[in-house]
């Protein structure tokens, strides 16, 4: 998900809450608190304000930012993201899991998915990592929970990722993930002044839970 959903530039609230976008459905669980998942390195658990300098570290680096939608600026930045990603969650829109090291309280990471349709038939997920937990088996063990969460809690059928051809890091993950990739989309991603290609990755749900009924909750090595 390199076009991050939330812009910061066009986060105007109104000061009265809006009432759902869904009002006939009733509430999933989710839509009032996020739960907790917990792997065997990681926890991804819902976004807490306090998450906010922590996430400005991680995601304003050169090596992270570069292929994913200008981040916030501020620690005010992130906060109001955080309000944000509170809002459409409730509204049933967007989840956004902060990732946590086990034995640490400090975001260091998130885990997203939005819905592409109602009810998250089909949906579009993305992750962001700070650099220093690159290649520690972070992304491995907290991905499998983010995305089993989009199956069997949300109901996704298909899971979507969008990576720009240059990312060699994200589409590596991906295909080790098990995604697979349908094409490549031409000149679809603005960053920094250049349109850039994108490969389009995706998962569906039948292929995953199959997976994991054989290989078990970690599928990848």
């Amino acid at each position: 998900m390199e076009k991050m959903p939330y812009q910061e530039h066009a986060d105007t609230p109104s000061p009265v809450a809006p009432a759902p976008l869904i009002p006939a459905e009733p509430v999933d669980s989710w839509r009032n608190g996020l739960p907790t998942l917990r792997g065997s390195q990681v926890v991804l658990r819902e976004l807490r304000f306090s998450d906010a300098a922590s996430l400005l570290a991680a995601m304003s680096t050169e090596e992270v930012s570069r292929f994913i939608s200008p981040p916030p600026s501020t620690v005010e930045g992130f906060e109001k993201f955080i309000a944000w990603a509170h809002r459409q969650r409730r509204a049933g829109q967007y989840i956004c899991f902060a990732v946590v090291v086990r034995g640490s309280d400090t975001a260091v990471g998130l885990f997203q998915v939005r819905s592409l349709e109602p009810g998250f038939g089909t949906a579009e997920w993305g992750f962001a990592i700070a650099s220093e937990y690159w290649g520690t088996g972070i992304f491995a063990d907290g991905a499998p929970l983010a995305v089993t969460f989009a199956f069997k809690v949300l109901g996704t059928h298909r899971l979507e990722a969008r990576a720009a051809l240059r990312n060699g890091r994200g589409n590596g993950a991906l295909r080790k993930l098990g995604a697979v990739q349908e094409g490549v989309l031409r000149r679809s991603f603005l960053r920094n002044g250049e349109y850039l290609d994108q490969a389009l990755w995706t998962i569906l749900a039948e292929d995953w839970l199959e997976a994991k009924a054989v290989w078990g909750p970690r599928i990848i090595h």
